[in-house]
């Protein structure tokens, strides 16, 4: 037996629309990370993006996704390394500091580096810092795969995240845990 859709139900056929996609797609909870990268006395940089994903525990690879025209990109690319900086509830303003076309200046939000050093945003829920192994084209934008060489989590804090075109943080009631064998 099937459910029958909903009214407010979105449906679509080829050409599919930015707008809608967007739309769709943003009903798909993520996590909010800040991508770092650049050099110890030299330029650094930041932008904030909800593509990211784990890929692999052996060997420990991880993606994201930047625009082609993100102003990291040559920086990622030149650098050949990058941190993931997931942000925690409570750092909306990082988030949106990092997303205009006019990033904040890294020198302006407390960080460090990591050994290799690649700037770490220091209250970051939890990051990891990569080499940079692979690049390919998607579309208007380009998939970073990097491989993890160092990483690090801070404890009892809740992720910011984004649901619907808005942040914000996971609402502040006791979890339960629910498992879903699929």
């Amino acid at each position: 037996m099937t459910a029958a859709l909903p009214a407010t139900h979105l449906h679509s056929v080829q050409p599919i629309d930015g707008t809608m996609l967007r739309q769709v797609c943003g009903h798909f909870v993520t996590g909010v990370t800040v991508i770092t990268s650049g050099e110890a006395g030299g330029e650094s940089g930041g932008t904030t993006v909800n593509s990211f994903t784990s890929v692999s525990l052996d060997p420990p690879l991880v993606l994201f996704c930047l625009h082609n025209d993100s102003r990291l990109r040559a920086m990622v690319e030149d650098r050949r390394a990058f941190a993931v900086n997931f942000l925690a509830g409570r750092q909306e303003k990082v988030a949106w500091k990092f997303a205009g076309k006019q990033t904040a200046n890294l020198s302006d939000v407390p960080h460090k580096r990591s050994i290799a050093g690649t700037p770490v945003l220091s209250d970051a829920l939890a990051f990891l810092a990569c080499t940079l192994v692979s690049q390919f084209a998607g579309g208007d934008h380009t998939i970073y795969l990097g491989e993890v060489v160092e990483l690090g989590a801070a404890r009892g804090r809740d992720p910011l995240i984004f649901f619907k075109g808005t942040l914000g943080a996971l609402a502040d009631e006791p979890h339960q845990t629910h498992y879903w064998d699929g």
